[in-house]
């Protein structure tokens, strides 16, 4: 079993939000799909290019985004053709823009090609970069891990105590 401390009461963490998370989206091509998604691409063909996923891999974890409710199918059908279906953001899937937008940044600061990245988030209504930033309930600035103090939500458990071996 997983512990961690929070505070000086060691916790259990076979609950963590985080490796739940990781059990959904953890992995190169979810987050290549989910990029190609945020980007308004919907149609499996197009994320096929957008990605380099082999189709039995994109259509797997396209199948598996569905399941646990980040896209959610949307049938069409083109003149002549028979119906598919357009992969969309759930409200689920939408949640996890901050996240895309905080790698990208990650990459963008240190593994960035010489001539800098290859793609700037502008704010559509003024043009400006996008910026990430913390902020506590109150409004101040929250600059890194040094500034934060884990404390049990209401979904901590204590962790067991006992003699066994």
């Amino acid at each position: 079993m997983s512990e961690a401390t929070v505070g000086t009461d060691p916790l259990r963490v076979d609950n963590c939000s985080i490796a739940r998370t990781l059990g959904i989206v953890g992995e190169k091509w979810t987050f290549l799909v989910l990029r190609e998604a945020f980007s308004g691409v919907r149609r499996f063909a197009d994320m096929q290019a957008g990605t380099g996923a082999p189709r039995q891999v994109l259509s797997a974890r396209l199948s598996r985004l569905v399941e646990e409710g980040l896209l959610r199918k949307v049938p069409y059908r083109e003149p002549g053709q028979r119906q598919r279906d357009e992969y969309r953001l759930t409200e689920m899937g939408r949640d996890l823009y901050p996240i895309m937008v905080a790698l990208m940044h990650w990459g963008d600061r240190y593994l960035a090609d010489p001539d800098g990245p290859p793609v700037l988030l502008t704010h559509r209504g003024c043009g400006a970069l996008i910026e990430q930033h913390f902020r506590c309930a109150q409004g101040h600035e929250v600059d890194g891990p040094r500034d934060v103090t884990p404390l049990p939500g209401p979904g901590a458990e204590p962790r067991a105590t006992g003699t066994g071996a």
